[in-house]
């Protein structure tokens, strides 16, 4: 059963390493047997989260774009910066918009479709000696909030401003292996959770 992967990053700069982190990680899925979409949020511009723009303008297009792509994919992997010790306001931002109603019976008061039910792997890369590993608990936790199941296995790159070639490959085989196990363990559990058959329902006769 083919397996949708989502991939991107939590930042959209120019030279960003953890842009480099999701190619990396995108094409570890793919090797995993993943049905893979690397998309960039810089791609998807939205204006900062307020309810009153919300109220008066409803979900940017570009939101709704966004929203269509976390419906259409089973798993999510996230390579995110560190802002802050926490979530930079790209990604923050992004995830709160995509968790808004559009009264279409897929959004917030319906489960959070958008986000209800995905597997997440999560990674981080840093110039600093953590990897953006301080950022992991957070993301984590609002992750977890929205209804997602975030894998226990995650990956931090310290010193990302050394990690990468100038193609963008991970020099240190270590960490191309870590990102390897980590896209596997997406793939593989989140076909698992499409294979499953449905629990039976309250009532239900079995």
């Amino acid at each position: 059963m083919a397996v949708k992967v989502l991939v991107f990053a939590g930042s959209a700069r120019k030279g960003s390493f953890n842009r480099k982190l999701a190619r990396v990680a995108a094409e570890a899925a793919r090797k995993a047997g993943g049905d893979v979409t690397h998309l960039e949020l810089g791609d998807f511009p939205m204006p900062l989260y307020h309810g009153d723009l919300e109220a008066e303008q409803g979900m940017p297009e570009k939101a709704r774009d966004l929203r269509q792509l976390f419906l259409a994919h089973d798993a999510l992997l996230i390579a995110t910066p560190e802002y802050n010790q926490s979530i930079p306001p790209l990604l923050k931002n992004t995830l709160d918009w995509l968790s808004r109603s559009l009264g279409d019976g897929k959004g917030i008061n319906s489960g959070l479709a958008p986000y209800k039910g995905k597997l997440a792997g999560l990674l981080a890369a840093s110039p600093g000696p953590f990897g953006g590993v301080r950022v992991m608990p957070d993301l984590r936790k609002v992750l977890s909030s929205l209804g997602v199941t975030v894998l226990g296995a995650q990956v931090a790159i310290p010193h990302a401003d050394g990690a990468f070639d100038e193609a963008g490959n991970l020099k240190d085989a270590h960490h191309q292996k870590i990102v390897e196990m980590l896209a596997t363990g997406v793939v593989e559990t989140a076909r698992k959770l499409k294979e499953a058959p449905d629990p039976p329902r309250i009532g239900q006769d079995h």
